[in-house]
């Protein structure tokens, strides 16, 4: 089902290199989270188990570094040499079922462990559907491309900008690649590019990405909760001096990433990430926070990208406009509308050991309380340390 090492989203090459720069000795430990309490059918974790083993044959073509060297120049030559090394070590990947439940547990060196999420997840949804016998109707088949035309139509008029970040519950991998071949094909300026790397470099588009989550999650493991995103965006900086400018800012509640985030890496980054919340009250938040500091908000970036539909992006571009600058990345409404349900699902680092330390639990501290992560305790723990009232925890 998988056929490329770059068949992944962007953000995990970028993260993986400054990982290696960073922390090449720390280890982590990642594990699958039902939010939608699916029920698996029998002999889907054989399955996932088979499609596991098989990513061990997954290896960087020429044409593939080629192709990163030319678009990517802020991932350097020793980077490139050794993802052309890489390989996947499915051993690092434990894979469970009893009964309808599932469990994925992922444990190793961090900077390898790092790209196995996206693709598991690939694979977890597409192998749910497979397996339960779940097919696109010939209307709806039919209908993928118009569909995919039809919103970057409408996006176009709107004069926004759209990127596609829909690999994690894509419906297949078929799917996923008409709908960017469309989104290209008819978005014009207003299609910046896809998540998925070997996708854009299929339909000749930007890859789109800088960090997730676990960055900030590590850190706050590493250096403790207080100085996690402060840390986090520095190191960030220091790997790419200026490239890949977008912080994302609600790991440990955007309220918490506003207070570290002063007019330094203000100024170095371009913008912020929206992932979890209402955004219309963080847009009102950021650009409140680049007033205070003496920063134009129009020459910064919100990209938006937390569960978008063509009427929640409307909603945000009416606030929005001629206030800050503002793009979308749109994932599960382009790659898995086609009339079956999408899963409800994340794979989380939920343990880190840092060099020289024992194993510690991470936490993920959402800007909406339902998708927090990680151990309560610690998670107590973070609200305290971090002054995070009920409103902002």
């Amino acid at each position: 089902m998988l056929t490329s090492l770059l068949d992944n989203d962007f953000y995990k090459i970028t993260m993986q290199n400054a990982v290696i720069k960073r922390f090449p000795y720390a280890q982590a430990r990642y594990a699958f989270i039902n939010r939608g309490e699916h029920d698996f059918p029998d002999g889907f974790g054989t399955a996932l188990r088979r499609e596991v083993d098989q990513m061990a044959d997954l290896r960087l073509s020429d044409e593939e570094k080629r192709y990163l060297e030319t678009t990517c120049p802020y991932l350097d030559p020793t980077y490139l040499d050794f993802l052309a090394g890489f390989h996947y070590d499915p051993s690092e990947v434990i894979v469970e079922q009893q009964g309808s439940d599932l469990s994925v547990i992922i444990e190793g060196p961090w900077y390898r462990t790092i790209l196995w999420e996206v693709p598991l997840m690939a694979l977890i949804s597409e192998l749910w559907y497979r397996l339960r016998g779940v097919t696109i109707t010939p209307e709806a088949d039919a209908m993928i491309e118009q569909r995919a035309q039809e919103k970057i139509e409408l996006y176009r008029r709107l004069g926004l900008k759209i990127a596609e970040f829909g690999t994690r519950r894509r419906f297949s991998f078929d799917v996923h690649d008409r709908v960017v071949g469309a989104l290209h094909h008819h978005g014009g300026e207003s299609f910046t590019g896809s998540s998925n790397v070997l996708l854009a470099m299929r339909h000749g588009v930007k890859p789109i990405g800088t960090h997730a989550h676990e960055w900030f999650m590590f850190h706050g493991a590493r250096f403790g909760f207080k100085m996690a995103n402060s840390l986090a965006l520095e190191h960030w900086v220091d790997v790419y001096r200026g490239d890949l400018g977008i912080a994302l800012t609600d790991t440990f509640t955007s309220h918490a990433f506003f207070d570290s985030f002063d007019k330094k890496f203000a100024k170095l980054f371009d913008g912020v990430r929206h992932d979890s919340g209402d955004p219309i009250d963080f847009a009102s938040q950021t650009i409140a926070h680049y007033e205070r500091l003496g920063i134009n908000p129009l020459s910064k970036t919100i990209i938006f990208s937390d569960a978008l539909t063509p009427e929640k992006v409307e909603r945000i571009q009416a606030f929005c406009q001629d206030r800050i600058g503002m793009a979308f990345g749109i994932g599960t409404n382009f790659t898995n509308d086609v009339g079956v349900e999408p899963m409800n699902m994340v794979v989380k680092m939920v343990e880190a050991r840092p060099e020289g330390q024992g194993w510690l639990p991470v936490i993920k501290l959402s800007d909406v309380p339902e998708k927090n992560t990680g151990d309560p305790e610690m998670i107590a723990l973070a609200k305290r340390i971090l002054s995070l009232s009920q409103k902002h925890a």
